[in-house]
This record gives C-alpha cells, structure tokens and sequence, in this order.
C-alpha cells in the first residue's frame, strides 16, 4: 500500500503537522478541525509506504487514519521532551544563571 502524501504544518501551533492525501488535499479535513489548526501552510509532498519509517510517528497508523478519515493529526512533542536532548552541561549552565 502506497500512498503520496503532503503534509501541512499548523499556522497556530508550532510542531503541529496534518498529512493528507495529495489528490485529496484538504477536502476530508473536518472544518472544526482546520479551525483549530489554522491556516495550513504545504510544508512537502512524500511517499509513504508500510516499510517507512517516520521519526515521531507508527507509519502504520498514519496509513490506516489516511485510509479511514482522510488524514492524520500529529501533534507537537511535550515541552518537556525538547530538555532530553540538550547536553547536560547546558543544562547546568542554565541552572546556573
């Protein structure tokens, strides 16, 4: 199952990404939800296949949300997430301050 997609990112929420199916584009989005999205800004176009794999999302969920509701909704990782990956030494530098 092969699928080209685009994917969106949020004008409201940083981190926010919506993907879609390129030849549907945004027509099975529920308006509600574009509300709360904002206005969707292209960010790119990729092919998405079941042996893919996608760095903050199961590849096989977001096929079978395309498939079954005409797109899916990633959302932005936990603030506290972002503090994992900075090197310790900055962290103390900025307890420091």
């Amino acid at each position: 199952m092969k699928r080209i997609c685009s994917v969106y990112h949020s004008s409201k929420k940083a981190g926010m990404y919506l993907y879609v199916l390129r030849a549907d584009a945004l027509k099975r989005v529920p308006e509600a939800l574009l509300e709360l999205f904002g206005a969707p800004k292209h960010a790119f176009d990729l092919v998405l296949t079941p042996t893919r794999t996608l760095v903050r999302e199961d590849i096989v969920q977001v096929l079978k949300n395309l498939d079954t509701q005409g797109y899916h909704l990633q959302m932005p990782p936990p603030e506290d997430d972002y503090l994992v990956h900075w090197p310790e030494e900055l962290l103390r530098r900025n307890d420091a301050m």
